[in-house]
């Protein structure tokens, strides 16, 4: 009997993509993990590209599943995004359809992206259709706290899913006590009167990276890596003002590498004027648009330090990889970050500029911070999926128990 109804739309929107943004990642580790959990008790169902919502032909989903994860993992360095007529076999594949559509009152609807959470119509209308409780997963506030960093059209655009959160769910899962505590705030400042669901704190799990040696350069020196998407609240631009200092007042070769992974996001004129036309940065910068999943394990085990200097994060997803794989990490003293990484990595003020040149210098020199973070590394609790699942399965079976308002 079916229990759990996991909605994969995300994953089926990027079949086009050959490298995973994190939200698709934590789609795919939700099906990963409740097939370990429901087996044949999970069903698979997506608003497909097309706009039409149905189950999934199980087979055809989990061999998408397989196929995602394949490209994942075996992708050159800047892959294109796939033609649309050579993804047409995927998408008539995963087209869904009605049948088992309300065949398990009961069971509990469950998406854990953004996706089609704007229309709040069309999710209720699922819904009805289904005759399940509804449960999702909330990542962030930031487009509605910081609208600034948002795209024009976000903080709108985010409001409109967090009133489909606080109209329809009959729980959340969010990934820290920090994203919960903002979607408390917002639910009693703007529901209406409405009480926020039952929120339940789940730590994201730590992806297991690929195996692959630490990379390094031809010229030996050390290098920093700063992992994410090329957008405002990163705050790439305190990173590269900092190399352009270093670059200008140390010899060459006293200069450490900075690495930025990440594809480029909105609202960055500086940035991309910084990395493609400053001379100061021209070989002590080097910038990674997309990267497979190889060459980022490769990267994270041979840096010195992960740089994360954010104005504002749900999550700190890259601060976990890193420390999981042995490497410190320098970040912006935020509390998501602080859940993710305890006491472990060296926390400072984003707006620090001369705090962060001082520990970048330390690091690359193996300095007494850069010893000190070394010796606190193995004392860093691994967030595990096996955990977050335990915590959602949990909060189904609630659901499940529970009597129908």
């Amino acid at each position: 009997m079916t229990q759990v109804i996991l909605d994969i739309s995300r994953l089926i929107s990027r079949v086009r993509y050959s490298t995973p943004s994190g939200v698709d990642r934590v789609e795919m580790a939700y099906a990963r993990g409740l097939l370990g959990l429901y087996g044949e008790d999970l069903a698979f169902a997506a608003v497909h590209p097309t706009g039409i919502y149905g189950r999934l032909r199980r087979s055809a989903a989990l061999a998408y599943l397989d196929e995602l994860e394949q490209r994942w993992s075996h992708q050159d360095d800047n892959p294109r995004q796939r033609s649309l007529p050579s993804v047409l076999p995927w998408l008539a594949r995963l087209l869904p359809t009605g049948k088992g559509v309300g065949s398990a009152p009961g069971a509990v609807y469950l998406q854990v992206s953004p996706h089609h959470l704007i229309n709040t119509g069309k999710v209720r209308a699922i819904l009805r259709r289904e005759q399940t409780r509804f449960m999702v997963m909330v990542h962030d506030l930031i487009p509605i706290e910081f609208p600034e960093y948002a795209r024009p059209a976000g903080a709108e655009q985010h409001r409109r899913r967090m009133r489909t959160v606080a109209e329809l769910a009959d729980a959340v899962i969010v990934n820290s006590a920090a994203t919960g505590a903002s979607l408390t705030r917002w639910i009693e400042a703007e529901g209406n009167g409405m009480a926020p669901p039952p929120i339940h704190v789940a730590l994201l799990g730590t992806e297991r990276l690929a195996p692959a040696a630490p990379a390094s350069f031809p010229d030996g020196m050390p290098y920093f890596l700063c992992l994410g998407t090329i957008e405002p609240r990163k705050n790439h631009l305190l990173l590269l003002h900092l190399w352009r200092h270093l670059a200008e007042t140390l010899p060459a070769a006293q200069v450490p590498r900075l690495v930025i992974v990440g594809r480029r996001g909105w609202e960055n004129e500086q940035v991309v004027d910084l990395l493609e036309r400053c001379p100061a940065l021209k070989g002590h910068v080097e910038e990674i648009n997309n990267c497979p999943d190889t060459r980022l394990s490769a990267l994270l085990r041979g840096a010195r330090a992960l740089v994360m200097p954010s104005f504002a994060e749900g999550y700190g997803m890259p601060v976990a990889e890193a420390l999981s794989v042995g490497t410190p990490a320098i970040c912006s003293d935020l509390a998501a970050l602080r859940e993710v990484g305890g006491e472990i990595p060296e926390f400072l003020d984003p707006l620090d500029g001369p705090g962060w040149g001082a520990a970048v210098m330390d690091y690359a020199q193996e300095g007494p911070r850069y010893g000190a973070q070394m010796e606190r590394l193995p004392h860093w609790h691994n967030p595990s999926w096996d955990a977050h699942m335990a915590i959602v399965a949990g909060a189904v079976g609630d659901l499940r128990n529970s009597p129908r308002a």
